[in-house]
């Protein structure tokens, strides 16, 4: 048996090829968007990919299971569990097998148990795999949403990012018997989770790629629990905000992603077409150092730095999937990454891109202040500290007096905020708070300053409150 790892780190996002050396078979589970990093891993092992198959419906990214199954004539092994409202629409295609909890397939010599896995969502299933060639008992589980390095997948999405109200506490329900049931199985078992660090589907995701059943029985705080009700509280308990294009992806991998073959590839447009879409309002995301935009960029674009790896995350939260999304990269060789991250999140319609260098010499400039410069005016009064952190790193503690409103839901409150007064964004280490920035100056307001202080300076310089 040969096992193979892949991780995006834009997205915190695991998948895995796993394949049979004596009859040349792979099966993928949870594949990403972009097939390649599949494609030449068989290549260069002399596998055939003939399995693929994913977890659950993903809110986090587009799933690649029906763009690799079209690429390799593979058969797609998804799910039939959970209830009427979250079936594959596509389930009926000739190459899709519907599974349940109990099923087993092969892959040449490698047996996969299904198992319901329900709490994250309620068609969620992992996959108990075992070599028969070597062993007559399982190795491990690809435990995709359900069972991460440290968490369990969070319960409360279909409710907060997809609006299917009444299903958070019901899913968190359903996840404590999931663990429960998990608790029975042996200690030895290899788990391979579906996510890493910095993924929004949980709350305390380990960085750490891979764990055991034992130790997750000991350390995991999930499986600490006995009684259900105490498990509930502490699992919808501070949970980090959901981006909001989580429900398009819901809908997206529901329905059956667009394979990409089908897509037009965004051009290359010169200086007048930049002007013609800023002066339509299009969403045009400047993806230079923030350093660069700040010191000049074109009024009306905004800025979300691509040195954060997470960035295509942050372009999630404004984005309008039914418009057309624009783009200026750091470089022209940045372009097909890019390509590739906003592809990953559901975003298609992206008619093309726009050369750095004409917006180099842009007039506009950022203005920025440091954590004294602020502490020095707060006492004047008449300005405005703009929290755009999450909800929990608020309430762990916050500049005294500041406004809250985490970045993501900003184009909710432009009402709330003033236009007469100064505003100053502030988050961790700057990056949010310039994006914030950035968005409110795209959108009328021009007394708006990023402050630059990182979290660990403004703490010192300025006075805090804890809720």
């Amino acid at each position: 048996m040969l096992l193979k790892y892949f991780y995006d780190e834009r997205l915190a996002q695991a998948s895995y090829l796993v394949g049979c050396a004596a009859t040349g078979e792979a099966l993928v589970v949870d594949p990403m968007r972009d097939i390649t990093p599949y494609l030449e891993m068989a290549q260069r092992e002399g596998l055939r990919i003939t399995h693929v198959t994913e977890t659950h419906i993903h809110a986090d990214f587009v799933s690649g299971s029906r763009e690799l199954a079209a690429a390799t004539g593979a058969m797609l092994y998804l799910s039939d569990m959970g209830n009427a409202d979250w079936k594959y629409a596509y389930a009926h295609q000739s190459n899709v097998i519907l599974v349940r909890d109990g099923d087993m397939f092969k892959v040449g010599n490698i047996r996969i148990d299904v198992i319901h896995t329900p709490g994250h969502t309620p068609e969620h299933i992992a996959f108990m795999f075992t070599d028969t060639a070597a062993a007559d008992k399982p190795m491990g589980v690809f435990t995709g949403d359900f069972l991460f390095v440290g968490d369990v997948g969070r319960p409360d999405l279909l409710e907060e990012a997809a609006g299917v109200l009444g299903t958070k506490e019901p899913g968190a329900r359903q996840q404590f018997a999931t663990v429960q049931k998990f608790k029975s199985l042996p200690d030895y078992l290899q788990i391979l989770p579906g996510h890493g660090a910095g993924s929004a589907c949980g709350k305390a995701l380990g960085a750490i790629p891979s764990t055991t059943l034992g130790y997750e029985k000991l350390f995991n705080p999930a499986f600490q629990f006995e009684d259900e009700d105490r498990f509930v509280d502490w699992l919808l308990d501070g949970q980090p905000e959901p981006p909001r294009y989580f429900a398009q992806m819901k809908k997206v991998n529901k329905q059956g992603p667009v394979l990409l073959r089908e897509l037009p590839m965004p051009q290359a447009l010169d200086q007048s077409a930049l002007k013609q879409v800023l002066d339509q309002q299009a969403l045009v995301i400047d993806l230079r150092p923030r350093e660069q935009y700040a010191h000049a960029h074109l009024p009306g674009t905004i800025s979300v730095p691509m040195t954060d790896r997470g960035f295509s995350t942050y372009v999630g939260w404004f984005v309008d999937f039914e418009r057309p999304l624009y783009f200026i990269p750091p470089a022209l060789s940045d372009v097909p990454p890019i390509i590739i991250a906003l592809q990953a999140i559901g975003v298609d319609h992206i008619p093309g891109f726009f050369d750095p260098q004409i917006v180099a010499e842009g007039t506009a400039q950022m203005p920025l202040m440091s954590a004294q410069q602020l502490a020095e005016r707060l006492p004047k009064n008449g300005l405005i500290v703009l929290d755009v952190r999450g909800k929990t790193e608020y309430a762990e503690g916050h500049i005294r007096g500041a406004k809250h409103v985490a970045l993501g839901f900003l184009p909710h409150h432009l009402n709330d905020l003033p236009k007469d007064r100064l505003i100053v964004t502030q988050c961790a280490s700057g990056y949010r708070s310039h994006i914030a920035a950035s968005w409110l100056r795209a959108h009328g307001f021009e007394n708006v300053v990023n402050l630059t202080s990182a979290k660990e300076v403004w703490a010192q310089v300025l006075t805090t409150d804890v809720e």
